[in-house]
């Protein structure tokens, strides 16, 4: 911990408030969301699709809006968004807490949606920026605070659940309304290079610069190829636990043994991702880091592809460990592969934006890979119906597996083509098209 918070003070003022305002927006953001659709359904009786609405509203605006949060970050300055998102973040979670009503319901969940895709580009283009040529250290800190807020987010949401849902509600707005405060008092004002030669020479319109970032075709290529490894790491929310229930079945042990898949996947990647990241850049160029990374993501699912070979016990502590085991094992693969790619991703990004543009860029990204998401968890989640449909419980895990060395694939042409190189200095830049 010593050793950490050493590297942390390493960097400027702005860097470090960063880092902890992605610890604390995590905080409040999972303390409350894991247990919304139970306050929903339960305390307000809403119907099940009703539920599924009022959450997918939220992940709608967040994934639909990143463009558009990206673009105003690039154009007005990164610390109005950053400001913007905490302060709607504050409204929609406080609104969840006092309504009752499906309108308001749904206009809280859109709130605190577009709060995430105003801030989350702008977080990482201001991190890059003042990072500098330090940036891939940078986003291995960076994920460090990132996975601890999502680790103790939960426990203490749980203790306020526990108490009233509103309290939870009310307890998170008011961290982002500290967290608001804090933004508009410490944090330096930043505006992309961009952004200051517009307001000298007008420069390109909005529809420009986006079809600029369009014509980027190894920006999107990159994005395209990156999708799998964010539908790889979702499996510890959606095939992980399933699994673990499948076998665990719902009452304690599978509760424990699914709150272990997290645990393992936040601490391993607080206690080692520095490690990690220095270890891979003494080694690796960062096209090699990223497509290894890949590859650990596919191969985690081999635990579980194995564990299908072996029969079920019917009870006992040979069907607990079956049921825990593999997916604990799976978990912390996935862990070591994001810990592997996870900063490098973040500064091939800045590279092939030729270093503009940058939080435009981002927004369009996790754009790209949040639709990539939707559409891979549908195909597991039919994978994992139809190999309980079909009896063949390894299909699922061969999918997944063939995805991430698939991805790996496709990154491993892409840096052999030198197409992960940053864009010749005297080559125009897509952005300004």
């Amino acid at each position: 911990m010593k050793g950490l918070l050493t590297r942390v003070r390493s960097y400027e003022r702005s860097v470090q408030l960063l880092m902890v305002n992605q610890f604390t927006i995590n905080l409040g953001f999972y303390m409350l969301m894991p247990y919304l659709a139970a306050h929903l359904s339960g305390t307000l009786g809403l119907a099940g699709w009703i539920v599924g609405l009022v959450l997918g509203v939220r992940n709608f605006s967040q994934q639909g809006m990143f463009l558009v949060g990206g673009t105003l970050a690039d154009r007005l300055g990164y610390k109005p968004m950053i400001v913007a998102g905490c302060v709607l973040r504050t409204l929609g979670f406080a609104t969840l807490g006092l309504v009752d009503s499906l309108p308001a319901l749904l206009a809280a969940s859109a709130a605190t949606g577009l709060a995430g895709a105003l801030f989350n580009p702008a977080v990482r283009a201001y991190l890059a920026a003042d990072a500098g040529e330090r940036r891939v250290e940078a986003f291995a800190l960076f994920n460090v605070f990132y996975q601890a807020g999502i680790l103790l987010g939960p426990l203490v949401g749980m203790v306020l659940t526990g108490v009233d849902f509103r309290v939870t509600c009310l307890v998170a707005a008011g961290i982002f309304a500290l967290l608001s405060v804090v933004q508009i008092r410490a944090l330096p004002a930043r505006r992309a290079e961009d952004a200051k030669r517009q307001q000298s020479d007008g420069g390109p319109g909005v529809l420009a610069q986006w079809r600029g970032i369009l014509a980027n075709r190894p920006f999107l290529l990159f994005s395209v190829a990156m999708i799998g490894s964010y539908v790889l790491t979702f499996q510890v929310y959606l095939a992980l636990p399933l699994e673990v229930r499948r076998l665990g079945g719902d009452g304690k042990f599978g509760t424990a043994a699914v709150a272990m898949l997290f645990a393992v996947s936040g601490l391993s990647t607080i206690l080692c991702q520095t490690r990690v990241t220095a270890w891979c850049k003494e080694r690796y160029e960062p096209g090699q880091a990223l497509v290894r990374g890949l590859a650990a993501m596919g191969l985690a699912f081999v635990p579980l592809l194995l564990a299908t070979a072996v029969p079920v016990p019917e009870s006992g502590i040979g069907l607990w460990l079956l049921a825990a085991a593999p997916p604990t094992l799976a978990a912390l693969l996935l862990a070591i592969g994001t810990m592997i790619a996870y900063p490098f991703e973040m500064d091939t990004i800045v590279r092939l934006s030729g270093d503009r543009l940058v939080a435009t860029h981002y927004g369009l990204y996790n754009t790209i890979c949040g639709i990539g998401i939707t559409v891979g968890n549908l195909g597991t989640g039919a994978a994992l119906d139809a190999a309980r449909a079909a009896g063949m419980p390894a299909l699922p895990w061969i999918t997944l597996i063939a995805l991430g060395l698939a991805c790996a694939a496709a990154l491993y042409g892409l840096h052999r083509t030198g197409r992960l190189a940053a864009p010749p200095a005297s080559e125009p830049l897509p952005a300004t098209v």
